[in-house]
């Protein structure tokens, strides 16, 4: 009676330490999210980054040089990207209000079009009395709001004594400094910047000092567990690759086909609308519908040719489909190999914690730590329980 009593007991204590223990993880994860999402964002990079090291290497280059080399030749892919985006951009801008007016166009007519079935639905529904009762109880608040206006124009505006007319002016005239501008601009973004500088920094370091990091973790551990964390380290990065080398491939061949497909359609900004709509096309569940917005809003100022507008449609549907069905588990599925109700609530965890970056991050951070699990004995259970087998 006392064994049993003394095992509840300590079932009891061993759940409350583990309730603990993850309520002090999970808030560690939120209040230190900036610098969590630093170290992830680099480590991602990092892993990407890793095979084109060594083969640099292979031409006898040290690593240092190695890896400068590779960031080096990243940052120019990224800035070229930047400056073919930025030139997209400033030529929409400046089309920005002949686009305008004729999106406003579509709306009105649109608008006009539901007034008029509406109209005619009205008037075949609703006798012709009613009708007729109806605009003159609609008439008589209308009479009244005139009258009101009438009367408010023509009594005498009462204005300020002149002294506070003066002062008003002068504190509406009076311009902000440059610098508060910009900062109270800026300020809210500053720890972003500050945390993102350090990535390009982070990257170089781990890829260098690879060999190094990974020698001197290893000796923290003894025996078969030096071996795990090998094999753990080598899934991690396994599944990372996968992911965002997957991601990224779906990325340009989607991008691919929809721009020459928005060129041979004659949709304005192709370059700049195939690569986003690709990209939005890759959001888990909601891709499709935000995939379409930025080509049907291009396609709808092209005038009277609402037949390119439906081959938009179609086009984007098909390709999303044909990625997300068909590509999707060939090219990631088998590397990341988690079951959708995991993914579902890893994006939900990881976006509550972190927002944006957590739903970025969400998958590689899971399938991370599926990669752990996968090796080490005592949470192969877990690893299951997460995978897709």
């Amino acid at each position: 009676m006392i064994n049993t009593e003394t095992r509840t007991s300590d079932r009891a204590v061993s759940l409350a330490i583990s309730v603990i223990a993850l309520a002090a993880t999970v808030a560690l994860l939120y209040f230190g999210k900036d610098f969590f999402i630093t170290m992830i964002v680099a480590a991602v990079f990092a892993f990407i980054l890793d095979p084109l090291v060594i083969l640099v290497m292979k031409l006898r280059v040290p690593r240092a040089a190695a890896t400068g080399i590779v960031i080096v030749v990243a940052l120019m892919l990224v800035y070229l990207l930047s400056l073919v985006i930025w030139t997209q951009l400033i030529t929409l801008s400046e089309d920005l209000p002949t686009y305008s007016s004729r999106i406003n166009e579509l709306v009105d007519k649109a608008n006009d079009k539901l007034d008029d079935f509406e109209k005619r639905t009205v008037d075949s529904v609703v006798p012709s009395s009613l009708r007729q009762q109806e605009q003159q109880i609609q008439q008589k608040p209308q009479e009244a709001e005139k009258a009101r206006r009438r009367r408010r124009l023509s009594a005498p505006a009462q204005l300020p004594p002149p002294e506070q007319q003066i002062q008003e002016v002068r504190i509406h005239n009076e311009p902000k400094p440059l610098i508060t501008t910009v900062y109270s601009y800026a300020a809210s973004y500053f720890h972003i910047v500050v945390m993102a500088s350090f990535v390009p920094f982070l990257v170089y370091f781990m890829l260098s000092w690879r060999d190094h990091i990974s020698r001197t973790f290893q000796k923290l551990f003894q025996g078969e567990a030096r071996f795990v964390v090998d094999r753990s380290w080598s899934g991690i990065g396994e599944s990372t690759r996968g992911y965002v080398l997957g991601n990224f491939m779906l990325w340009v061949f989607v991008s691919s086909v929809s721009a020459i497909a928005f060129f041979l359609l004659q949709v304005p900004y192709w370059p700049l609308v195939g690569p986003v709509s690709a990209f939005f096309s890759l959001v888990p569940y909601v891709g499709l519908p935000l995939a379409l917005i930025p080509p049907v809003l291009a396609a709808l100022a092209i005038p009277n040719k609402f037949k390119v507008v439906a081959l938009v449609v179609v086009i984007t549907a098909m390709l999303h489909l044909i990625a997300m069905n068909f590509l999707y588990a060939k090219i990631i599925g088998r590397r990341v190999r988690l079951n959708p109700f995991i993914v579902t609530v890893a994006l939900m965890f990881w976006g509550m914690l972190w927002g944006g970056a957590g739903l970025l991050l969400a998958v590689p951070v899971t399938a991370g730590i599926k990669a752990v699990c996968d090796n080490v004995e005592w949470l192969q259970d877990y690893g299951r329980l997460l995978g897709d087998d």
